[in-house]
């Protein structure tokens, strides 16, 4: 996690200086990554699919650069690591929900994404306040993104495939993560 706390900074340093001056908080950039993010549901079901996936990787740029400017900022907080973990959850929830809405995915397959993916996110909280944090964690949410192009442009019935496995990778770390969680309490 450090590795990629100091690539983004080094990466984005520029971007960091310029948004810092104009007065942008990591808030405004978790707030601006969730309006994208929920943007993406009503764009893909009623106006145009190519621009719903513009919406969705803005999203995840947003969603890379809220940490980096409130470290940049000195404002690094664990409200914020919060925000932008809820973020996250609510934009994986929405749009899993879109495709099943769509039908691009099946009720079953994106239900445990869902499900799965709000339990180790949880599970994460849990773990960190109790000071046994995951040794490894895998949220898969932007292959799953990706997954959703692919779906919808390439190869069309993959994506219960692709949930599936998410969604039992997951479930994994829920479970290691309920017994860690039951061995402290």
């Amino acid at each position: 996690m450090e590795w990629s706390q100091s690539l983004r900074a080094t990466l984005f340093n520029p971007l960091l200086k310029i948004l810092s001056k104009l007065g942008f908080t990591a808030t405004h950039i978790s707030i601006l990554s969730l309006i994208t993010g929920l943007a993406f549901c009503p764009c893909f079901i009623w106006i145009n699919q190519a621009f719903a996936f513009v919406l969705l990787f803005i999203h995840s740029l947003l969603d890379g650069l809220d940490g980096p400017l409130a470290r940049y900022r000195g404002t690094a907080s664990n409200r914020g690591s919060f925000t932008d973990t809820m973020v996250d959850q609510i934009v994986v929830t929405i749009t899993a929900i879109t495709m099943i809405y769509t039908q691009h995915a099946g009720i079953w397959e994106g239900s445990l994404y869902i499900f799965f993916y709000a339990v180790v996110v949880v599970f994460a909280f849990v773990r960190n306040a109790l000071d046994a944090p995951y040794s490894w964690l895998i949220r898969p949410r932007f292959i799953i993104y990706i997954w959703y192009i692919i779906e919808i442009y390439w190869w069309e019935g993959s994506l219960n495939w692709a949930l599936s496995i998410a969604a039992g990778i997951l479930a994994i770390k829920s479970f290691t993560g309920f017994f860690s969680i039951r061995k402290r309490i």
